[in-house]
């Protein structure tokens, strides 16, 4: 994807300084506007390139229609509830946060409300101000010895395991994606859920807000834990269902909660519902996880870094929806990102046809780990020129899938000479002759074959591209033109042809620009196309 210059940046809520000037720094005009309102926000998003948030402003798609420059959404904090994720993906917006900013923030605030629960120090504190010196009423518990179960092992999760065995608390836990020989390398025994509920003291959430997530402790799973047994989200609202603890709490079955988030509570709205936040075994605080000065700058900071490798080409980080497009900005992979959007295109023309399968095959050892990125670059060659306003690596298997267009990928480490040591891109339209193969010579993609015409010298995709198919021994094709370029004032840049098949010879022609009309050629040629790659 050839990203456009970055160069305006809205920044809707209150980020450390230091966000601002990095991004000044690096070039970008930064306009600082936070605690817009929807109206406010669809008005000053339209001329912007970025847009940085933290968790308040919610990136709907009709803010993501209404921008009409944006190239990238980005996140300061982990999260990304507040923003449509697939409406930007659609439009081809990259979706960015900052995964480390603030994961040892929110894990103290985590390790600081299970303290809390224990020892019921808030509570008690209100009591001093109110003038009691009631010392029976909160007796607590040592936490040595307790168990906790930490479900979700991603950062912060494991950053509160290790901390939570320094009070001598036994941690087990469940992650779908950490293996048991991982986390026992922190120190956390991995149990499937149902092993969970009954052997805990605490349970701490740590996942993100999924549909497999929402409401994962429930009433079902409130009555299979100890009785008493305390909670702790410090993570996104919803994890617990909040209708379920209320009615844990009240029975006695639940012992005490924690809370840092809640399901009807935005970043910067209180929850509307007060039975939870009113209830004396809870403990409760206004979303501040990420809310330390450390944190803040952490991911002002990081975001702000991120946007400027972006626009200077250095590199992607943190990418939430193009993780193809990482790949991208790589010196390595450009010229191959750029071969597959070519042959992309080049196939989709000479098969006259966007719907179906398509086979992409790597051959060579330096291609193996290339499907990620370059699948999504062949499709989006083959939708290029299509109805779509622009698409790129970030939105092109979303477009391939609702046009019908199936892209598939296999390898195989040993490929063709003399391009064994380089490596080789064959895309073939299933069902159909078509095929075509090319590598990568220097930084420049060239095209091997098509339809099953090689060519000796590999002829170059870049530029105006003229393709056609002639009978070999007519060379008509080529003399009328020269009078075509010769009358425009073009040049002809380079001259390929291809080995004769059925009597027939492919040729690719470089030109200096595009012809307006190819009516001329086309009594002379049994095909023609004219691409811009």
């Amino acid at each position: 994807m050839a990203l456009g210059k970055l160069q305006k940046v809205l920044i809707s809520e209150s980020l450390d300084p230091c966000c601002r000037e990095i991004l000044q720094a690096g070039g970008l005009r930064v306009q600082e506007k936070p605690g817009l309102s929807k109206e406010e926000l669809l008005r000053e998003i339209r001329d912007c390139d970025a847009l940085i948030v933290r968790s308040a402003t919610k990136v709907t798609a009709e803010v993501l229609e209404a921008a009409e420059r944006l190239q990238v959404v980005g996140r300061a904090g982990t999260g990304v509830d507040n923003v449509d994720v697939e409406a930007a993906t659609r439009k081809g917006v990259l979706v960015m946060n900052t995964p480390t900013g603030n994961s040892l923030s929110a894990a103290e605030l985590t390790c600081g409300m299970i303290l809390c629960l224990a020892r019921q120090i808030p509570q008690a504190a209100a009591s001093m101000k109110e003038g009691k010196w009631d010392r029976k009423k909160y007796m607590g518990m040592e936490l040595n010895g307790k168990t906790l179960a930490v479900l979700g092992l991603g950062r912060i999760g494991r950053e509160v395991a290790t901390r939570m065995q320094a009070f001598g608390m036994k941690t087990i836990g469940y992650d779908p994606i950490i293996t048991p020989d991982v986390s026992a390398t922190f120190g956390v025994e991995q149990l499937p859920l149902e092993q969970i509920w009954p052997r805990c003291d605490f349970i701490t959430v740590h996942t993100p807000l999924l549909p497999s997530t929402t409401g994962l402790l429930n009433d079902s799973t409130f009555a299979k834990c100890r009785r008493g047994v305390q909670v702790v989200n410090c993570a996104r609202g919803g994890i617990v269902d909040e209708g379920a603890l209320l009615r844990a709490l009240q029975s006695g079955q639940c012992g005490g909660a924690a809370l840092d988030v809640f399901t009807q509570a935005s970043g910067a709205e209180p929850p509307k519902d007060r039975d939870l936040v009113n209830h004396p075994n809870v403990v409760s605080c206004p979303h501040l996880g990420a809310s330390t000065r450390e944190a803040q700058s952490r991911c002002g900071k990081e975001i702000a870094m991120q946007i400027v490798d972006m626009a200077t080409g250095k590199g992607l980080a943190g990418v939430v929806n193009g993780q193809a497009l990482s790949k991208a900005f790589a010196p390595q992979t450009k010229p191959w990102i750029s071969l597959a959007r070519a042959l992309g295109t080049v196939l989709c023309t000479a098969g006259k046809q966007v719907q179906g399968s398509v086979q992409v095959c790597t051959l060579g050892t330096p291609l193996k780990e290339a499907g990620s990125y370059l699948t999504p670059a062949v499709a989006a060659g083959m939708l290029a020129g299509g109805t779509q306003k622009e698409v790129t690596l970030v939105n092109a298997t979303l477009l391939a899938q609702e046009a019908g267009l199936k892209v598939t990928t296999t390898h195989s480490d040993v490929a063709p000479e003399p391009d064994s040591s380089t490596g080789v891109v064959q895309v073939s339209l299933q069902g159909t002759p078509h095929q075509v193969t090319g590598t990568v010579q220097g930084s420049s993609p060239v095209l091997r074959q098509i339809n099953g015409a090689t060519f000796k010298q590999p002829a170059p995709l870049s530029g105006p591209v003229l393709i056609y198919r002639a009978k070999a021994s007519d060379g008509s094709a080529l003399a009328t033109l020269t009078g075509l370029l010769s009358k425009a004032g073009g040049q002809l840049l380079s001259y390929h042809s291809s080995s004769t098949v059925a009597g027939e010879q492919w040729s690719v022609v470089g030109l200096s620009a595009p012809l307006s009309n190819l009516g001329e050629l086309k009594p002379r040629v049994t095909e023609i196309f004219q691409l811009h790659l």
